[in-house]
């Protein structure tokens, strides 16, 4: 495989080339992001069929529930609680996962190396602490920006975006890692909102896609308990196609736009072509780091 080339890329090329290496390494990316995700998803079919019979939820009758008797039992409110915690952390590593080794799977083919679903998985395995970190970070220092408002939140979305392939391809802690993202985004928040934008648009399209039949569906059997629990189910598998399909997307082209901002501000593609036997990706020049 051939390293791709590496040049400056306006937004359209940029978004060319996300798509186009999606298309030819689809089962890739769609293996990087469908196994982890299938925690989650047979996590919340689990939900879907042990709540309604399983986890203790009291069916009041009328007297009782005018006479304002407890509707959840002890081991129902428990149940809910764990089962919600569980959920959470399954959620957080499948992304953690699914994020990470679709840095690792670009990086390996802009270095002109053949990868697997696997080996990109197992890379992540010893990053999932920083990366955590990372992500934390990420969160709370948009989501502060948030608070203030809506503007500054989404600009400051736009110059961390690629922190995550920062942090993974630099070894760089969360700190470093967001402090990295910023100083490379520098003048490039607009080409960043524009990723940022489209991602958004793919995503909910396609949620809708799937989510509005089966909407339809859980309103039609809303007293049918059987049938509620198979629409259920299926919203549940719905909506993991749609985040397997589309979630690949935004990480990808966070990637080349991380490698797109090295070749404009660090001439990455000449690093790259003085070590072509680089087993990693090149470290950035002192110069870059600090400019």
């Amino acid at each position: 495989m051939s390293t791709l080339d590496l040049r400056p890329l306006s937004i359209g090329q940029l978004l060319d080339r996300t798509f186009s290496l999606y298309r030819r390494n689809f089962l890739l990316f769609a293996g990087i992001s469908a196994l982890p995700n299938l925690l989650v998803l047979a996590l919340q079919l689990v939900q879907v069929i042990l709540m309604p019979a399983k986890m203790g939820v009291a069916r009041p009758t009328v007297q009782e529930f005018q006479g304002g008797s407890p509707v959840f039992t002890t081991v129902g409110v428990g149940g809910i609680i764990l089962l919600a915690l569980v959920g959470i952390i399954v959620y957080f590593v499948a992304y953690l996962f699914s994020q990470g080794a679709t840095v690792y799977a670009v990086s390996e083919l802009y270095l002109g190396r053949a990868t697997t679903i696997g080996q990109s998985l197992s890379r992540v395995r010893g990053e999932l602490g920083s990366l955590f970190g990372v992500i934390l970070l990420n969160g709370l220092v948009t989501g502060l920006c948030f608070l203030l408002l809506i503007i500054p939140g989404i600009y400051m979305a736009c110059r961390l975006c690629v922190c995550i392939p920062a942090a993974l391809l630099e070894n760089l802690g969360p700190r470093d890692s967001l402090e990295r993202s910023y100083k490379l985004t520098k003048d490039n928040a607009g080409r960043a909102f524009l990723i940022l934008l489209l991602y958004v648009v793919i995503l909910y399209a396609s949620l809708l896609l799937f989510g509005i039949p089966l909407e339809i569906g859980i309103q039609s059997a809303a007293h049918n308990p059987s049938m509620l629990r198979v629409w259920t189910a299926l919203l549940q598998v719905g909506n993991f196609i749609a985040t397997v399909l589309v979630t690949p997307v935004f990480t990808i082209a966070t990637s080349i736009f991380y490698f797109d901002l090295r070749v404009r501000k660090e001439a990455f593609d000449l690093q790259l072509m003085m070590n072509p036997q680089t087993s990693g990706v090149p470290a950035p020049r002192a110069t870059g780091l600090l400019s």
